[in-house]
């Protein structure tokens, strides 16, 4: 038995089309307002008169010829240095790449023999590091990920 197509037919598929397209919007709208954590700089014209400044720093860093490696034991950071003068301090701050805005400043302990552990434990998961050694007056920036 053959039932007659009618604009009622049409019309609730239209309603439902539209209706799942238009959900289906909605939940990744929302998906990507609660994924992004803000901005990253306030105006972006007085970052980019700032970026020659970061990159001579970086320089300045690289020069240094210090290294450090950074890994998670027990939940607490633990920095292997090289290079490294024996009056060094090392501090960090972390802070997430992705979803809710979350920071963290950390201090080091020092461990001898260039190792360096963080006086606080670190909530698991993604955090982008910013770690700094200083010694002698000199100071040596990295930023790294740390999953």
């Amino acid at each position: 038995m053959n039932r007659e197509f009618t604009g009622k037919n049409m019309a609730a598929i239209l309603v439902i089309g539209f209706g799942i397209v238009a959900a289906v919007n909605f939940l990744m709208a929302s998906y990507a307002v609660s994924g992004f954590g803000g901005v990253i700089v306030e105006n972006s014209y007085v970052a980019s008169q700032k970026f020659n400044g970061w990159l001579e720093e970086a320089e300045r860093s690289k020069a240094l010829g210090w290294t450090a490696q950074i890994t998670r034991e027990d939940g607490y950071l633990l920095v292997k240095t090289n290079s490294v003068p024996a009056d060094a301090t090392v501090s960090a701050n972390l802070r997430r790449p992705l979803g809710e805005q979350e920071t963290l400043t950390l201090a080091f302990a020092d461990m001898g023999e260039g190792q360096f552990r963080s006086t606080a434990p670190v909530d698991a998961g993604r955090w982008t590091v910013r770690l700094a050694i200083t010694a002698g007056g000199e100071e040596w920036l990295e930023e790294v990920p740390l999953r």
